[in-house]
């Protein structure tokens, strides 16, 4: 377990803060995440990596010649907000645009999606690629649907060492994509992880049995079996593997590949050395070159007792970029000449960073009755900061049942992050819209990860509908959540019956809208969906999910609500009792 933090809340913060102390030669600090300390050359394509902390050395330790230009980190196990992303992207690009590469998860498409919009209107050109690789997660015929894990590593490097190399964005991304179709892996895991702060793994496994098909994030295997000697988990893990070559790869023999033995945080080196000799051996006798294998902890989930074998199999461009040298805190390969620090970079860096920061707190103009409702407003955020805080533990035990448990830090982070922006914008006249709005980008900066963007997303509709001229009624209120539930929708892309927060949203909105349009008040029209939006969260425990973290391990879900859902209905709760208090 993980016993030594401060407040569970500021360890991935405080994590990044004594790496980059013991890392200077490598990476330097910026919001959001590190960039090499290092010049790049002028027009190179920037290659940004990132995901959520917990998993080091990726996605920090991977920054470095030869390697990522920076990395965005998030909270644990969350990924990092569009804000983040952009701010390492603005940071790191030299002239030649920026590919951003993660894993594949919602919350990182989601928010690196936005960074890329973002770096587009501000003239950068920018691609995406998510890495894919896990094939426990969804089958040959569902390739996108999978989950990245220790894959990330030979896929990113492929991609640095072609920018390293002068190629164009376009050829970029094409190398990325290259190796990311030829890259696969596989895990297994004995036990879970233990967040900080918690008192418990976010899974178990029975004694004598292992978890199979397991994620980075603490999330459960796809199934169990009995526990194997080291050879018996060798074989199992290069037969799986063996099983799905790629489109263009008929046959293993003949065939090179980078091979990568991953722990996962509590198996150790000499353990993991004994299982790669009969990988080594079962990979020969299939007839793979294997080409400068890695043995270690690459990409991690806290103190997971767990391992992953990745296969990317190579060809003559894929082979030449996986052994291209790379100097990075964690990873080292081949040699390079020395670099110097580019303190004329770091200064214009650091003043950008500045600028793209408001110099004064300034708001709108508002009318008196519009900051009269922001004091509604703040006390809304209040209520549900204290409501996501009693419930944290309960939201996040939830979420480990089949996803990785962190919905209830996330949504911590975010209600208490959101409720302090308002508060400060309250404090300077602004009107309901505004409070709001400033809410919303608190919230997805600081909680990051799916909900964060979508929550994010729910507090900007209602701002956008209330605005700061007058005094919202009921109508107003509800046109705001019917909005939210849309946009909810277009951006996750989830739909009622998936098994998400959407299940509770739709059917809330739609009670609203219905109720405030008999003619009752607020506060009746609220508490009417309210009741509708619990039941409907309760629910969510006879659904199999279809989309997120949780889809993966669909049958281990029954019988729970989704936390999304549940958290939302807890929400709408609280909120009645401030509409009654204010009415």
């Amino acid at each position: 377990m993980t016993r030594l933090f401060n407040d569970p809340a500021a360890f991935a913060d405080e994590a990044l803060e004594g790496f980059t102390a013991a890392h200077r030669r490598w990476v330097r600090p910026v919001t959001g995440g590190v960039v090499r300390a290092t010049a790049t050359p002028a027009g190179q394509v920037a290659v940004v990596i990132g995901g959520g902390s917990g998993h080091y050395p990726a996605f920090s330790g991977l920054v470095g010649r030869g390697l990522a230009h920076g990395a965005a980190v998030g909270n644990v196990f969350a990924s990092p907000s569009a804000r983040q992303i952009h701010s390492v992207a603005t940071a790191a690009h030299a002239g030649g645009g920026v590919l951003l590469m993660y894993g594949n998860y919602a919350g990182d498409v989601l928010h690196f999606g936005q960074a890329a919009e973002r770096l587009a209107t501000d003239g950068v050109e920018t691609r995406t690629f998510a890495v894919a690789d896990d094939i426990s997660s969804a089958g040959p015929e569902e390739s996108a649907k999978r989950r990245g894990i220790a894959g990330d590593l030979p896929v990113f490097k492929a991609a640095a060492a072609a920018a390293e190399q002068g190629l164009s964005l376009e050829e970029v991304l094409r190398v990325a994509e290259r190796a990311g179709a030829r890259t696969r892996s596989f895990g297994i895991a004995f036990s879970g992880c233990t967040l900080p702060g918690a008192g418990h793994p976010l899974f178990t496994v029975p004694e004598a049995r292992m978890a199979v098909g397991l994620g980075i994030h603490g999330e459960p295997g796809i199934g169990e079996e009995a526990l194997p000697t080291a050879d018996e988990a060798a074989r199992l893990l290069v037969e799986t593997l063996l099983k799905e070559l790629p489109e263009d790869v008929a046959d293993p023999a003949g065939q090179r590949a980078a091979v990568i033995l991953n722990g996962l945080g509590s198996v150790k080196y000499e353990e993991l050395f004994v299982v790669y000799r009969r990988v080594a051996a079962l990979l020969g006798d299939a007839g793979v070159e294997i080409v400068d294998p890695e043995v270690g902890e690459l990409v991690t989930s806290f103190d997971m007792a767990g391992i992953s074998l990745t296969l990317t199999w190579l060809d003559d461009r894929l082979e030449e970029l996986w052994r291209a040298p790379a100097d990075t805190p964690a990873y080292r390969k081949g040699a390079l000449d020395a670099a110097e620090p580019d303190p004329d970079r770091a200064s214009a860096t650091a003043a950008a960073q500045d600028t793209a920061v408001p110099a004064a707190p300034v708001v709108p103009a508002a009318s008196d009755a519009s900051r009269g409702a922001a004091g509604t407003v703040l006390a809304a955020l209040d209520a549900v900061a204290r409501v996501v805080d009693a419930h944290a533990d309960e939201l996040g035990r939830i979420d480990a049942v089949a996803g990785d448990g962190d919905h209830g830090i996330g949504m911590r982070r975010g209600s208490t992050a959101a409720h302090r922006a308002a508060a400060d914008a309250h404090g300077l006249g602004a009107g309901a819209g505004t409070v709001l709005t400033r809410a919303a980008d608190a919230w997805a900066d600081k909680a990051g990860g799916t909900s964060g963007a979508l929550w994010g997303t729910i507090l900007r509709s209602l701002g956008t509908a209330l605005g700061d001229r007058d005094a919202p009624d009921a109508a107003r209120v509800a046109e705001g959540v019917t909005e939210a539930s849309a946009a909810v929708r277009r951006l996750g892309g989830a739909e009622v019956g998936d098994k998400t927060m959407v299940d509770v949203l739709v059917p809330f909105a739609d009670a609203l809208a219905a109720a405030t349009a008999e003619g009752l008040s607020l506060a009746d029209a609220w508490d009417r969906a309210a009741t509708t939006a619990t039941a409907a969260a309760a629910g969510t425990a006879d659904l199999l999910p279809r989309r997120g973290r949780a889809r993966p391990h669909a049958e281990k879900s029954l019988g729970t609500p989704d936390a999304g859902a549940h958290s939302l209905a807890l929400i709408t709760r609280a909120l009645h009792g401030v509409l009654l208090d204010h009415h």
